[in-house]
């Protein structure tokens, strides 16, 4: 079996320089590049990861941390880093440690440190915890998709501006009444999922509804938000005409919860959620929209991006977002 030292004999270069041609980081020139390439395919030669390891000085290996991959996000999330990942011949290391568990303080004050990683990319840390901070004294590149602050470069959407457009829109159709089921203001809820809850009271301020905020408790999942639609639209006197969710799921679990409790959707009850889940259209649900697969290609871009260039300035990428209107909202009877 050929080695990396056959490959750099016969294109009469440095074992370092073959790596770098093969591998694609790090300079070589074009040249240099077509000949250790043709030495490769003719002594049909595969590159060993530990091998490229010793002549680079990198292990080719990225951590990922996510609190679940039980959600759609997350999971989509991790299809984007993972397929992004493979195109450039680097493996993923998945770390997933949900909010509160035993072994996340484990994680991140322990097992990361230890572990020899490229670069890290962490999606729901809470800057609560200050968990942004503890990945950044690791000083390995670093890249947030979510929350971040200025040491960090990071891809999110504006969570606060989703919420705002999604309430703004029952508004404009003429609600007045309108609830929001998600993340309450305490310890055990979401950076992003409170960023929506204040995107949700700064249109019910803006538009004259203070008076008029409802913010019902529940976990981004459809189980907790038919719960809690349950609980809000049981009462028929003091029923809102129009729901904001914090996630898709969650919306879809009022949806659930409206039908079995017979109530129609959307002439007495409108929906909005944020996400474009999957099964957003199989729900009709009107939605803001964010392409999760995509911010993870996004976040594998900028965290190669500053193995390349250790000194490149820190980048924040907000992904756009969009309005689709489906048939979960319509103008209040």
């Amino acid at each position: 079996m050929s080695t990396i030292a056959d490959v750099a004999a016969r294109a009469g270069v440095s074992k370092a320089t073959a790596s770098r041609a093969l591998s694609g980081h790090g300079y070589v020139s074009d040249k240099t590049r077509a000949s250790v390439s043709l030495a490769a395919r003719e002594l049909s030669y595969v590159a060993h990861s530990s091998a490229t390891s010793l002549a680079t000085g990198r292990t080719l290996t990225i951590g990922a941390v996510v609190p679940t991959i039980g959600r759609w996000y997350f999971s989509e999330l991790l299809t984007g880093v993972q397929d992004a990942l493979l195109a450039h011949d680097y493996d993923l290391a998945l770390y997933c440690v949900p909010d509160g568990s035993p072994a996340r303080d484990r994680v991140f004050d322990v097992v990361l440190p230890r572990r020899r990683f490229d670069g890290i990319i962490a999606a729901g840390v809470q800057p609560r915890s200050h968990e942004l901070d503890r990945l950044a004294g690791l000083e390995r590149p670093l890249v947030s998709v979510g929350p971040y602050h200025a040491s960090t470069s990071s891809v999110s959407i504006d969570d606060a501006a989703a919420a705002r457009i999604a309430t703004e829109h029952l508004i404009d159709l003429g609600h007045t009444t309108i609830a929001f089921i998600g993340a309450a203001d305490d310890a055990h809820a979401g950076f992003g999922d409170t960023r929506r809850l204040h995107g949700y009271r700064e249109a019910m301020r803006a538009a004259g509804l203070s008076g008029r905020i409802s913010v019902n408790p529940s976990a981004s999942d459809m189980p907790s938000g038919y719960q809690s639609a349950v609980d809000l639209l049981g009462n028929r006197r003091t029923r809102p005409t129009a729901v904001v969710g914090v996630s898709d799921e969650t919306a879809i679990g009022a949806i659930i919860a409206a039908r079995r409790l017979g109530i129609a959707v959307p002439t007495e009850l409108s929906v909005v959620g944020i996400d474009d889940h999957q099964h957003a259209e199989m729900f009709a649900l009107t939605t803001i929209r964010q392409q999760p697969r995509e911010q993870g290609a996004q976040a594998v871009d900028l965290l190669l991006r500053q193995l390349e260039h250790p000194g490149a300035d820190i980048e924040h990428i907000v992904a756009a977002s969009a309005l689709v209107v489906r048939n979960s909202s319509a103008a209040p009877r």
